[in-house]
């Protein structure tokens, strides 16, 4: 705003590709991977933007886009807080592994087409698109996420459907900044973490050491680093650490 208003240009762009005080360039590595399988080659700085984002979120956790970035996040939480609120139970599951098809079907429609077909109906671009131009026809997506969220699937878009949630978590899979049940001997199994958590199941292994895991260490990659578990835990459990 600061820049149509005052001249004062911070930074330029939009959530694909950006340029801070005209020096440091910003990329969606996501997009980028899919302009490069259209047959199309990005400028250098869009590439380099890439690599910086990808370093970022390696050092940082790839989901931590989903929960502190993403501003679809808005529109899932609020459907969920009303689900509470409102006792609605939504019954519908999918596997969780159905984001990572949606992810591979956006690489080979970008390929097979020579377009970035998904971008089209992304609910991340739309949303922006809304915010500039307004949003015309893109609130129905924005409402037929909302909806599904309420009614048919608990954090049915982001936790199972996502391919954006998705490649971020592949990205987490060698985060170093994690979560970490550091005092999970004080756990009192009350249950609190699993409730407020997003991404449940990555909890118990780190937490009751099942699954041949040892290390307290919170280390799937769907984990979006959000401290939700952090706040909520009265014996205070976990903390951020790093992956070693």
């Amino acid at each position: 705003m600061l820049g149509p208003l005052a001249g004062i240009w911070l930074i330029k762009g939009n959530l694909a590709s950006s340029m801070i005080l005209d020096t440091v360039p910003l990329s969606d590595p996501y997009l980028m991977l899919q302009v490069v399988l259209t047959g199309h080659a990005p400028e250098t700085a869009a590439l380099l933007g890439a690599a910086i984002v990808l370093i970022f979120y390696v050092l940082l956790s790839g989901r931590v886009y989903c929960s502190w970035v993403c501003p679809v996040n808005i529109v899932t939480d609020t459907a969920s807080w009303l689900q509470h609120r409102l006792g609605i139970k939504a019954r519908v599951h999918y596997s969780r592994r159905t984001r990572y098809w949606l992810l591979g079907m956006t690489l080979i429609l970008a390929f097979i087409t020579g377009s970035l077909v998904w971008e089209l109906v992304n609910p991340v671009s739309i949303i922006f698109r809304g915010l500039v131009f307004g949003l015309g026809l893109g609130w129905g997506v924005i409402v037929a996420i909302f909806l599904f969220d309420l009614l048919v699937s608990h954090r049915g878009w982001c936790g199972h459907l996502c391919p954006v949630g998705a490649f971020y978590g592949l990205i987490g899979q060698v985060s170093l900044t994690r979560v970490v049940a550091a005092k999970r001997e004080q756990c009192n199994d009350c249950m609190d973490c699993f409730d407020v958590c997003p991404e449940p199941q990555v909890i118990r292994p780190a937490l009751k050491g099942k699954k041949g895991q040892r290390s307290p260490v919170i280390k799937s990659g769907m984990c979006t680093n959000c401290g939700r578990c952090i706040d909520v835990c009265s014996k205070d459990v976990f903390c951020f650490g790093v992956r070693k």
